[in-house]
């Protein structure tokens, strides 16, 4: 019996893949793609733009010019930018202050518009005690009636203060200075609804005294 002499299986050699092999081509678009994204994210999170801050109070009222603003940068991974007004998009043209906008806030574009919106009107009280050095543009004061005392009256209710409006929006603060610093007393610009201007401005001429109370914590 004899043994058939069969050929030798030929072993397969690896072959190096050359630069037309899909996989490698694949692999490398991959890594490629990855490095973009990579510093796609990076320079998205160092992108900054110039946006507007409010360098004192604004108050509902007061005019907006650029001049009057500082400016910061604002990196956009951080801020809705399109929320705020920037320096490239410029302040709409006589525009005033619709709400409080607080010192170092940016400004954003809703609290902006034109006079024609507001629905409040600034109204002078002396202020005849000196107020706390909180009470500054931008703060809230409660405003309320004081009835001149009289020697007699039949309704002690009558006498007794009362509220004619809460938290008001204060516009700005005179107190005297210079050679007054003593004595005059200090006239407040108080923001009122425009429902209530008569109310107000009747007490404000009547015989007794408006006083204001600050809201605490407001203004600063």
């Amino acid at each position: 019996m004899t043994v058939l002499d069969l050929p030798a299986p030929v072993a397969n050699r690896l072959r190096r893949p050359g630069w037309r092999d899909p996989r490698l081509l694949a692999g490398v678009a991959m890594v490629a793609g990855s490095v973009a994204l990579g510093s796609w994210v990076v320079q998205g999170a160092e992108r900054t733009t110039q946006v507007y801050v409010a360098r004192d109070a604004l108050t509902p009222g007061s005019a907006v010019e650029a001049s009057g603003l500082g400016v910061a940068q604002v990196r956009l991974v951080d801020v809705d930018v399109s929320r705020y007004l920037t320096v490239a998009g410029g302040l709409p043209q006589d525009s005033v202050a619709l709400r409080v906008v607080a010192p170092g806030e940016l400004v954003p574009r809703a609290a902006l518009g034109s006079a024609a919106e507001l629905d409040v009107r600034p109204v002078a009280i002396a202020v005849t005690v000196a107020p706390s050095a909180d009470l500054v543009a931008g703060s809230l004061v409660d405003l309320w009636y004081v009835p001149a005392p009289t020697r007699s009256t039949g309704d002690a209710a009558a006498v007794l203060p009362h509220e004619l409006a809460p938290a008001l929006t204060v516009a700005q603060v005179k107190r005297p200075d210079g050679a007054f610093a003593t004595g005059g007393s200090t006239v407040v610009y108080v923001l009122v609804p425009t429902a209530i201007l008569p109310t107000v401005l009747a007490a404000v001429a009547g015989d007794g005294a408006v006083q204001l109370v600050h809201v605490p914590g407001s203004g600063r």
